[in-house]
């Protein structure tokens, strides 16, 4: 376990974008309905947001950062760092956020790389730019974290009415008088295979057959391209570590879980989510969804239920969160941060 503080960092804006594009997971054919309306119901997704034809991650990530440097009324020229968590590049090479930061405007001089990571992406991302801010000279940086994951047409049901996409920016500042953010991170390799996409690396180069659906072992027709979900091993690993990753940062923070307002977790899916809550004995509205209208979106899940459900406890200060990202990797990682006074928090918009 990596435990660490940060000291002088202040969350000053958060924005959250998505497509416009939105799926009804219930629009099937009538011989379908049943079966459609009982997963949704497992799940608890009725709605997703996704990339049209011509519209990519970048594209929401561009207008992201628009939107939170305005609302944080930064000019570009003093971003000294922007950093990209997100799983959907828009090449192979080279990193996406510096063709963004060129887009966008930011200067030469800004620091700019990718984080190849997803489900508990948003902590982890906070965390890696926190640690370049105040003693290492760096006072102003924008995190923009997300994914490009949703489709269309899919023969693995489950997958397909579960991702949504969605992008967000967050602007991290130094500020001596920021209160301490306290950040635990845990990885687990041993169990890669329970999300993940099996060609198209090095270990198992694309080829013809990458693009042929196959039925797989779990009866599941996909492509060698497609994201392979072993639910019953995800849902084991999310219900053993969130809660205990919870209590973890309470005790390394000194902080009383019943002083916590807000607990925000990745959204993967109800079932998980709700047994999370309650092995943690947490009240609904302790604990806010965005399951519902916007579905997994991977890493973006904390920001947009942030952005979605606890806006008004963003925006007031003194107001004691736990963000908590899990899955792929395995990775899974907590954050307890408490926030101050003028704070910029968009309302989720349309690209």
């Amino acid at each position: 376990m990596a435990r660490s503080v940060l000291k002088g960092v202040r969350i000053a804006g958060l924005s959250v974008c998505v497509p416009k594009t939105v799926i009804d997971n219930l629009e099937v054919p009538p011989e379908e309905q049943q079966s459609r309306d009982r997963l949704v119901r497992n799940i608890g997704i009725r709605y997703r947001r996704i990339c049209e034809e011509g519209i990519i991650f970048s594209d929401l990530a561009e207008a992201a950062t628009n939107d939170v440097l305005a609302g944080v009324g930064w000019d570009k020229s003093t971003v000294d760092a922007y950093i990209f968590v997100t799983q959907s590049p828009e090449y192979i090479i080279p990193s996406t956020s510096i063709v963004c930061q060129h887009r966008v405007g930011l200067p030469k001089t800004t620091l700019a790389f990718d984080i190849n990571l997803g489900c508990s992406g948003y902590p982890y991302g906070l965390y890696t730019v926190g640690r370049m801010l105040g003693a290492h000279g760096l006072k102003r940086a924008v995190v923009v974290v997300g994914d490009q994951s949703a489709s269309r047409g899919a023969k693995d049901s489950g997958r397909e009415i579960l991702f949504g996409d969605a992008c967000s920016a967050t602007a991290l500042e130094f500020d001596e008088t920021a209160p301490d953010i306290f950040f635990e991170g845990f990885s687990d390799g041993s169990g890669y295979k329970a999300i993940y996409v099996p060609d198209g690396g090095h270990r198992n180069p694309l080829t013809p057959y990458s693009l042929i659906p196959t039925e797989c072992a779990d009866g599941v027709i996909r492509k060698g391209i497609d994201v392979s979900l072993d639910g019953p091993a995800i849902l084991n690993f999310s219900i053993e570590v969130a809660p205990a990753a919870v209590h973890s940062i309470c005790e390394f923070s000194g902080v009383a879980l019943d002083s916590v307002d807000r607990l925000i977790f990745h959204q993967a899916n109800k079932m998980i989510n709700d047994t999370i809550r309650r092995k943690l004995k947490r009240t609904p509205e302790q604990v806010p969804e965005s399951l519902y209208d916007y579905g997994n979106t991977s890493s973006t899940s904390v920001p947009t239920t942030i952005v979605y459900r606890a806006r008004e406890q963003f925006l007031t200060p003194g107001t004691k969160f736990i963000l908590c990202g899990f899955g792929i990797g395995l990775s899974w990682a907590t954050m307890l941060v408490e926030t101050t006074p003028n704070t910029y928090c968009s309302t989720i918009f349309e690209v």
